[in-house]
């Protein structure tokens, strides 16, 4: 293992979240009674929307894909976080750090278009309320989805590609508890400029792009509702928004802070805890972000509650 300097690295090391047993322990409370919640939440929501009719509607069908995505990266990187918690043996192999890698970046990034299509449907549902059925037809949000995971599955092959045909040749130890660009580029013997720069390019891209999307969509959004006469119809707008702008903001302030900034700005130990706030948190509050203010998500858990004693 001293002898890596000379050989090409084919497994790495992580170093966790800390190195204290006593706060290994505590985190693995913490950790673990999140991502449980964040696994029922998420299956929950999937589950009421797919089994209550009334929940058939464009809206529920992206909020089903997006506890779907979050679920997804989510359970890329908690169960072996919280393995690696109860142990000193944090050892991943080189391909199947890849793979964690690929699937966390291709459903983080198919998340992202998702929230778009999310605001998209918004802005026909209150810009658009005679037309929206005609609009945001089965087709159409359809073909919205399946291109979110398509700019998922494109964007995880380009940044699996740039980031593993790098040469690993020196340390192999991960200042971190999961396989990601920031420690991985840090620990390459190649020249990573270049590799930096088009990953720098493609995430902001994607981000940029969808954040767009967002942000015209939410300006139509304000420009109709400031439009509407009455306070309770403005409010009524507001409150059907409300949700999702608070679940975007999460997301993407997160997002932009741990990657749309150049390599040496990183702080890795400080950026352990942006990133447990993005891989473990976000996806666990979504879910209530998404129910807890939805009435109709409320009725429908009503409904599917009432029925089982019947059953």
């Amino acid at each position: 293992m001293d002898k890596r300097n000379d050989s090409v690295v084919t497994e790495f090391i992580f170093m966790g979240i800390t190195q204290d047993p006593l706060l290994q322990i505590i985190f693995f409370v913490v950790f673990l009674a999140v991502y449980l919640i964040n696994v029922v939440g998420n299956i929950g929501m999937m589950v009421l929307i797919v089994t209550d009719a009334q929940l058939h509607t464009p809206m529920y069908f992206f909020l089903c894909n997006l506890s779907l995505v979050d679920l997804g990266y989510a359970s890329t990187i908690a169960p072996r976080m919280l393995a690696d918690l109860l142990t000193q043996h944090r050892v991943i192999s080189f391909s199947s750090c890849a793979t964690q890698f690929a699937f966390f970046m291709g459903y983080v990034d198919a998340e992202c278009y998702v929230l778009a299509a999310m605001a998209y449907d918004l802005f026909v549902a209150i810009c658009y309320p005679l037309h929206y059925s005609t609009i945001m037809s089965n087709r159409v949000c359809l073909v919205l989805t399946l291109g979110s995971y398509l700019a998922g599955l494109v964007s995880l092959t380009a940044h699996t590609s740039l980031t593993f045909s790098l040469d690993y040749c020196g340390s192999n130890i991960i200042n971190h508890f999961f396989c990601e660009i920031p420690p991985l580029l840090a620990l390459s013997c190649s020249d990573t400029y270049i590799s930096e720069i088009l990953l720098f390019s493609l995430c902001g891209f994607i981000e940029f792009s969808t954040i767009l999307i967002i942000f015209i969509s939410y300006a139509f959004i304000l420009i109709a509702i400031l439009r509407v006469s009455s306070a309770e119809g403005r409010l009524k707008a507001f409150s059907a928004c409300g949700s999702h702008l608070s679940g975007v903001t999460l997301f993407y302030g997160t997002v932009m802070f741990v990657y749309l900034r150049p390599t040496p700005a990183y702080s890795l130990d400080q950026d352990k805890w942006a990133f447990v706030f993005y891989t473990v948190i976000i996806p666990m509050l979504n879910p209530m972000i998404y129910s807890l203010r939805n009435k109709d998500v409320k009725a429908a858990f009503k409904r599917l509650t009432s029925r089982k004693p019947q059953e």
